[in-house]
C-alpha cells in the first residue's frame, strides 16, 4: 500500500499516463527498487509502467545506461544521464532517476542527504538536487516520494504518444 503522502502523486501520474497513453521508467541508484516499487503500485501500472532498473555499481551504469566514464556518480550530471539511458532503454516518454548519498555518513566528499533526481523525455531532461536530513530510510522515503512528484510533474506537460514505436512493442 502507497503512503499517503505518496498517493495523490501517485494518482495524478497513473491517470495521466492511462489517458495519454504514456510509456513511464525508472532508473534507481539510491532508491534500492523502492521508487519501481512504489510506481508499480499505480493503477493500471501493467499499462504504462515500462519498468525499472536498479543500477549501484558504476561500470553497470556505464555498460547499461551509457553514464559517460569519470562523471561523480553523486552529481546532476548522472542523474540526467541515468534518466536519459533508461528512457532509451525502456522505449519510454519520461524517465525519472535516483542518485546520492542516503547516509548515514558521507561519501565520495558528499554530505548524507545529498540526493539527485533526474528526469528524461524525448525533447528534454534536466534534475533537481534534494538535501534531505534525517536517518537513511527517511532520505531514501523522501527521495521516492520527491521522483513520484516530478513524474507526475513532467507528464502533464506531455501530449498523448503517437503511434506506438514500431512493429511488436
Amino acid at each position: 500500500m502507497t503512503a499517503p503522502t505518496e498517493a495523490p502523486d501517485l494518482e495524478r501520474l497513473s491517470e495521466l499516463a492511462r489517458t495519454r497513453g504514456l510509456r513511464v521508467s525508472v532508473a534507481e541508484s539510491l532508491t534500492s527498487g523502492r521508487l519501481a516499487n512504489t510506481v508499480g503500485a499505480g493503477e493500471g501500472a501493467s499499462g504504462w509502467f515500462a519498468g525499472g532498473i536498479v543500477a549501484y555499481f558504476t561500470e553497470v551504469k556505464e555498460r547499461v545506461l551509457g553514464l559517460v566514464p569519470g562523471t561523480d556518480p553523486t552529481s546532476a550530471a548522472c542523474a540526467e544521464q541515468l534518466a536519459a539511458g533508461a528512457r532509451e532503454l525502456f522505449d519510454a516518454d519520461i524517465c525519472v532517476s535516483t542518485t546520492g548519498v542516503g547516509g548515514p555518513g558521507p561519501e565520495d566528499g558528499h554530505p548524507a542527504g545529498t540526493v539527485y533526481l533526474g528526469w528524461a523525455t524525448a525533447d528534454d531532461s534536466g534534475h533537481r538536487r534534494l538535501a534531505l536530513t534525517g536517518e537513511p530510510d527517511d532520505v531514501l522515503s523522501q527521495s521516492v516520494d520527491a521522483a513520484v512528484r516530478l513524474l507526475a510533474f513532467h507528464a502533464e506537460g506531455l501530449h498523448p504518444a503517437g503511434p506506438r514505436r514500431g512493429i511488436g512493442a
